[in-house]
C-alpha cells in the first residue's frame, strides 16, 4: 500500500475511497498511537463539516475510538481550527477533523490534531498507517467498563467565539460586509463573531443542506461575492472555505484581496505594535512577488518554504515566527491558534479596516500583487525530479531571470502527484510572461524528453 496520509490528513470520494470501514480503522489506530503513553483514559474530540457523508464517517471513527478504550466528545458541525483550539484547551489526547476541506461534497477527509493543536508530523501519520497495515496487532480491545463512551457537546462552538473575540477584541458599528461561508462549517461561528462585533453582515451561501458545501461558492469561487460586494455598497466581502481554515477577501470596489495581501496588511498592524516576532512573514514560494518586494520596502523578512501549510508552520515554530500562510488563504496566527484560522484571520483584517479607518483597497494597496503565468511540461515521471540536472534548463532559467532585472521571477518544480514540471513566471506584463512560460515549458519537454 502506498502512503495512506496526504498533505492534509486521509482523503477521498466518500464511501469509495474513504470507507465507513477505513475511518472506523483509523479511529482504532489513531486514537491508540495518540494515547498509548497516557495514564488515564483517552479523550479524543470529532469535529465535521456539513457535508452529509460526515455523520457517517464521524460514527465510524467514534465507534473504532470507543473499541480501543478512548471516550469521545462529538462536537458536531464546526470549523476545523476551532477543534484544534478545543482539543488544547481542554486536555484532550486529540482531536479529529471529517472535512474535505475546498473540495467537492463528494469527497471528505480525516485529519488529526495533536493534544497541543497541531496535525501530525509524517512519523505519527505512518505510525498509524503501520498499526492499520498490521491488523490492529499492538492494540488490546477492552471489554465493559474498559470500552470508551460518546458524549454530545454541540454547543462547543461558542466557547471557539468567545476565544476569538477576546483575542481581537474590535467595534466594527457602521462596517458593513458580504460573507460567504461556503454552506460550510463556518455558517455559525464566523457570522455570530461579525455580528456580536457590531457589523451589518449579509451572509450568502450560509444555508448548508449536506449537498452544497462548495457548491461554486466560498473562497474558491469568489465571484459571486465580488458581485454582491459592490451592489449592496459594502465595505468588504470575506470568504471562507468549507472547513473554515481558509479566508480571503474582496475590497469595496470587487477587487480580490489573496492571502499574500492580508498577510502583508496584517504583518504591518503588527510591527506598527510591536508583535511581529523576528520581524519575519513565513510563505511558500508559491507567494507572489510582491510580497517579496514589500518585505524589501518595509524592512520584513519574508522566509520561503515549499508548498503546503504544514511546511509553513514547521519553519514558524523553528524561527519563533508568529505569523505565516499561503495565497489561498490559508493563514496561521501561531500566538493566538496553531492552524490555519480563516476567522481570526478575517477578524484581524476588519481591525486593520477599523483602526486605520482607510478602505480595503487602500490598505491592499501596499502589496501589489505581479501577474502569474503557470504552464505544465509534461515529462517522464522518473524524471521530474532531476530537471536541475539538465545544465540546458538551468542556463535558460538563469537568462529569463537576468531578463527580468528583480522585477520578475521564475518558479519550477515538479508536481507531487502527475509526471509533470511545474513552470511559474511572474512579471509586469501578462502577455510577455505567458509566452516566456509556454517556451520554457516546451524547452523543458523537449529536453527531458
Amino acid at each position: 500500500m502506498g502512503r495512506m496520509f496526504g498533505t492534509d490528513g486521509v482523503r477521498g470520494v466518500a464511501n469509495r475511497e474513504l470507507t465507513p470501514m477505513l475511518a472506523m480503522q483509523l479511529g482504532m489506530a489513531g486514537a491508540y498511537v495518540l494515547s498509548k503513553n497516557a495514564d488515564h483514559r483517552p479523550v479524543i474530540l470529532v469535529g465535521c463539516d456539513t457535508r452529509r457523508s460526515g455523520d457517517m464517517l464521524a460514527n465510524a471513527i467514534m465507534a473504532g475510538a470507543c473499541s480501543v478504550g478512548a471516550d469521545v466528545v462529538c462536537l458536531g458541525v464546526l470549523p476545523t481550527p476551532a477543534v484544534a483550539f478545543l482539543a488544547k484547551k481542554h486536555g484532550a489526547d486529540a482531536g479529529v477533523v471529517i472535512s474535505a476541506s475546498h473540495n467537492p461534497m463528494e469527497f471528505n477527509g480525516i485529519k488529526f490534531f495533536d493534544g497541543n493543536g497541531f496535525k501530525l508530523p509524517d512519523e505519527k501519520e505512518d505510525e498509524i498507517q503501520a498499526e492499520i497495515e498490521s491488523g490492529m496487532k499492538d492494540i488490546t480491545f477492552p471489554v465493559g467498563a474498559g470500552v470508551g463512551r460518546v458524549t454530545y457537546e454541540l454547543d462547543a462552538y461558542k466557547e471557539y467565539v468567545d476565544h476569538a473575540l477576546e483575542l481581537v477584541p474590535v467595534r466594527l458599528g457602521g462596517f458593513t460586509f458580504v460573507v460567504d461561508t461556503a454552506e460550510g462549517a463556518s455558517y455559525r461561528t464566523n457570522i455570530e463573531a461579525l455580528e456580536r462585533l457590531g457589523a451589518k453582515v449579509i451572509p450568502i451561501h450560509n444555508h448548508p443542506s449536506g449537498i452544497n458545501i462548495n457548491d461554486h461558492c466560498g473562497s474558491t469561487h469568489l465571484e459571486e461575492l465580488q458581485q454582491r460586494v459592490v451592489e449592496e455598497h459594502a465595505n468588504a466581502g470575506f470568504a471562507f472555505d468549507g472547513d473554515a481554515d481558509r479566508f480571503l477577501a474582496v475590497d469595496e470596489k470587487g477587487n480580490v484581496v489573496n492571502g499574500d495581501q492580508i498577510m502583508a496588511i496584517v504583518a504591518s498592524r503588527m510591527k506598527e505594535q510591536g508583535t511581529l516576532r523576528q520581524n519575519a512573514i513565513v510563505v511558500t514560494v508559491m507567494s507572489n512577488l510582491g510580497l517579496f518586494l514589500y518585505g524589501e520596502q518595509q524592512g520584513i523578512h519574508i522566509e520561503k518554504t515549499k508548498v503546503g501549510d504544514r511546511y509553513v508552520l514547521e519553519r514558524m515554530r523553528e524561527m519563533g515566527a508568529n505569523i505565516g500562510g499561503e495565497q489561498s488563504g490559508h493563514i496561521i496566527l501561531l500566538d493566538e491558534n496553531t492552524t490555519g484560522d480563516g476567522l481570526l484571520s478575517c477578524l484581524h483584517l476588519a481591525r486593520a479596516l477599523a483602526e486605520t479607518g482607510r478602505p480595503l483597497s487602500e490598505l491592499a494597496a501596499c502589496c501589489r500583487m505581479y501577474p502569474q503565468a503557470l504552464i505544465n511540461a509534461h515529462v517522464d515521471n522518473t524524471k521530474k525530479e532531476h530537471y536541475g540536472d539538465y545544465p540546458e534548463i538551468m542556463a535558460r532559467i538563469d537568462a529569463l531571470e537576468k531578463e527580468f532585472a528583480g522585477k520578475g521571477r521564475v518558479l519550477i518544480r515538479p508536481s507531487g502527484t502527475e509526471p509533470l514540471v511545474r513552470v511559474m513566471i511572474e512579471g509586469e506584463d501578462q502577455d510577455l510572461i505567458q509566452k516566456k512560460a509556454r517556451e520554457l515549458a516546451d524547452f523543458i519537454e523537449k529536453t527531458m524528453a
